[in-house]
């Protein structure tokens, strides 16, 4: 057997003009940085250059105010104004040795244009972007000329900013390439509409007018949905997706290929566990072109990118959000590290950030968007200020990677922990249907420590305000989490429920309800015979997950929200549909726009939200998912202490994760290691970090 089985994932790979060193292609990626935020957006990709990535692309970037995407920031390039900002980028990635891509897009019927305020273009007239309602007017052949002639000048533009790799995009259902493509969108009688060889006929120009225009010395790449995912009713890989790649194969110098729209290609773990789930769909691409290819599926594996590569089914390993939790993964391959690798797992916490319009962030990569702002490495930390040793209670995610960073930046470390197991949080809610994969956050950072020489871990080990005292170390993380509430107090209602003061929790009977929360569904309670009712008023994943669990295994269940679909803030990781699908196929009734009102022997009381009206709803075990309380008992315990003349009085006690704000695993995880950056820091540095931000110049357009 080799002792470099993965030596083939550093050849380099010749695309078009330039020559990219490895097989490692970040392709393009939204990062809620664009046109606002250029600095941010350099040192971003830069480090991904620097882990090893040899091609690093932008995300979709504007071409022309007529596919404007305020207020998601987007790359922009409208004119040669817009040059400087991208320099940086391009500057940063070929500081490391990577080449720079550029994913230019003119996003059609998509594009809100709020800003511009110029009427949407589409291959025929149809209703707008969900944002908007403006309707999108249809082309002429003008409009055609003029496509045509802006992304013609954004591609020499993009080459005087100096981009390697110029992208014709017709993906995700964003792009008017695309949408021109689909009988669904083109309805025109003329030479671009009707049969395929007509649908595909702006794509074949805009790609012959890229490479006549940079091709010289600019490689030219088609990001392509081979497939839309929706059977009969769209673009199917085996048919016209195929029959797309085979009609314009040798045009481009790269295929960039993957299935549409974005909450296909982005799935998370919940839904797609396997790694390479896109592979069945795009396999047949490199048996039609001879040029490169790239795809996707969530890559962490090398035995699966080599696999990949000597079957023949891609010639480039592309990532996006791989790239993002772990941007030396390429590297920690390459010097046989591979069991160091931050494995993405699939949340869609990055996703989230871009669809709220703010930088990204990730969930195993707490340094992911702070690269400029705070100064952050993925790989890299301060240096200690002192040999001060520290106690970190808790070892959740908050917990841990607290300690990994204070153990990273050469502090001595104690972490102790009640349980048996390290993880928390992440180990209760990854033993639900779905989420193993978040199982990943605990398993990396338990590895990691256990590494370390100045760490001492301590399991079943409950720790005390005496104990504290007892081991005399000034320097206290308390990372003690949080619990669900069980009196129905949520986002829609600020008094404990009627009917609940007298319940005993958690207790199943058979003369009474059993009320519970996530924290006994999570420890195994079991459920008493007859009907479950969930009622979300937290309004994020928990809930559905749990529907999805019990109803799946068979109980019947009612879900009850206020919201007026299941799990809404989940439309930010793109699963809303699919939960909500899932739901109904799994028969749970679905009450939305309701909260519940009382709480009687057997059943619930429902109150519409906008009438008032009230249901009784028959229930033996009511599940209440509404907010959570931090587990602050020590923390209070040692603040009363300290006060004492027997206590230090320098003690240090700082409240991290949940046990100071609960919130998602990435908001434990990056408030852990800020706290562990922040430990002994000069206060001013801290503050000027959190006040960073790039500001607009004030000079004319």
């Amino acid at each position: 057997m080799s002792t470099r089985p993965y030596d083939i994932l550093f050849e380099p790979v010749k695309i078009g003009p330039v020559t990219a060193k490895n097989r490692f292609y970040q392709v393009p990626h939204c990062c809620g940085m664009g046109h606002l935020r250029p600095q941010a957006h350099a040192a971003m990709r830069g480090m991904k250059a620097e882990g090893g990535w040899a091609v690093v692309s932008t995300e979709e970037t504007e071409i022309h105010p007529s596919s404007d995407l305020s207020p998601y920031a987007e790359q922009r390039l409208w004119d040669k104004r817009d040059i400087p900002a991208l320099q940086l980028m391009t500057e940063a990635v070929h500081q490391h040795g990577a080449l720079a891509a550029i994913e230019l897009a003119h996003n059609g019927y998509h594009s809100p244009n709020l800003f511009s305020r110029t009427p949407p273009l589409a291959p025929s007239p149809m209703a707008q972007h969900a944002v908007n309602t403006l309707q999108a007017r249809a082309m002429d052949k003008r409009d055609i000329r003029e496509l045509r002639r802006w992304h013609r000048q954004a591609a020499l533009n993009a080459k005087q900013a100096g981009f390697d790799i110029i992208y014709v995009y017709a993906g995700h259902g964003m792009t008017l390439t695309q949408q021109f493509m689909l009988p669904e969108f083109n309805t025109r009688s003329d030479e671009y509409g009707g049969r395929l060889e007509n649908r595909i006929r702006l794509t074949r120009e805009i790609l012959q007018d890229t490479q006549e225009a940079v091709g010289d010395s600019c490689a030219v790449a088609f990001r392509f949905a081979v497939d839309e995912l929706k059977g009969m009713d769209g673009m199917q890989a085996q048919e016209e997706g195929r029959a797309v790649v085979e009609l314009l194969a040798e045009l481009p110098d790269l295929w960039d290929v993957n299935v549409s729209d974005w909450s296909n290609d982005s799935q998370t773990t919940r839904f797609a566990l396997q790694e390479g789930y896109q592979t069945p769909y795009i396999e047949f691409v490199k048996q039609v072109t001879t040029k490169p290819v790239v795809a996707v599926g969530r890559l962490n594996s090398p035995d699966t990118m080599v696999s990949m590569v000597k079957r023949g089914v891609v010639d480039l390993i592309g990532a996006a959000r791989p790239s993002i939790a772990d941007p030396y993964l390429p590297n920690k391959i390459r010097d046989n590290r591979s069991d160091e690798i931050r494995e993405c797992i699939g949340c869609n916490i990055c996703v989230s950030a871009d669809n709220l319009g703010v930088p990204i962030r990730c969930t195993q990569n707490p340094t992911m968007g702070e690269e400029w702002r705070r100064g952050w490495h993925p790989e890299r930390a301060s240096p200690k200020k002192s040999d001060a040793q520290t106690l970190v209670v808790g070892a959740g995610p908050a917990g841990l990677e607290c300690s990994l960073q204070l153990a990273k930046r050469g502090y001595q470390v104690i972490l102790s922990e009640a349980h048996t197991q390290l993880g928390g949080r992440v180990r209760t809610e990854a033993a639900l249907k779905g989420l193993s994969a978040w199982g990943r956050v605990a398993d990396y950072r338990t590895y990691a420590l256990k590494q370390l020489p100045n760490v001492a871990l301590y399991t079943d080990s409950r720790v005390d305000a005496a104990m504290v005292q007892e081991l005399g170390i000034s320097n206290i993380f308390l990372a003690t989490g949080s619990h669900w509430r069980a009196d129905g107090v949520g986002r829609s209602q600020r008094t404990p429920l009627a009917g609940l003061s007298q319940r005993p929790q958690s207790v199943a009977s058979s003369s009474g309800m059993s009320v519970l929360t996530p924290d006994q569904i999570m420890a195994g309670h079991a459920i008493a015979a007859g009907p479950v009712v969930i009622y979300d008023d937290d309004q994020a994943y928990m809930a559905g997950v749990i529907a999805d669990q019990l109803s799946s295994s068979g109980h019947t269940v009612t879900f009850v929200t206020p919201a007026s679909v299941v799990s809404p803030w989940t439309e930010h990781t793109l699963e809303q549909e699919r939960i909500q699908a899932t739901l109904l196929q799994q028969n749970v009734q679905i009450i939305t726009g309701k909260t519940l009102h009382k709480v009687d022997a057997d059943s619930v009381q429902t109150r519409c939200h906008y009438t008032g009206t009230t249901d009784a709803i028959a229930c033996a075990t009511l599940i209440l998912v509404t907010e959570r309380l931090p587990d602050t008992s020590l923390y209070q315990a040692l603040d009363a202490l300290k006060q004492t003349e027997a206590a230090k009085a320098d003690w240090q006690i700082t409240l991290i994760g949940d046990a100071l704000s609960p919130g998602l695993i990435a908001d434990a995880v990056f408030n852990g290691h800020l706290a562990a950056e922040n430990f002994q820091a000069d206060p001013l540095r801290i503050e000027q970090a959190l006040f960073r931000r790039e500001m607009p110049s004030l000079e004319s357009a």
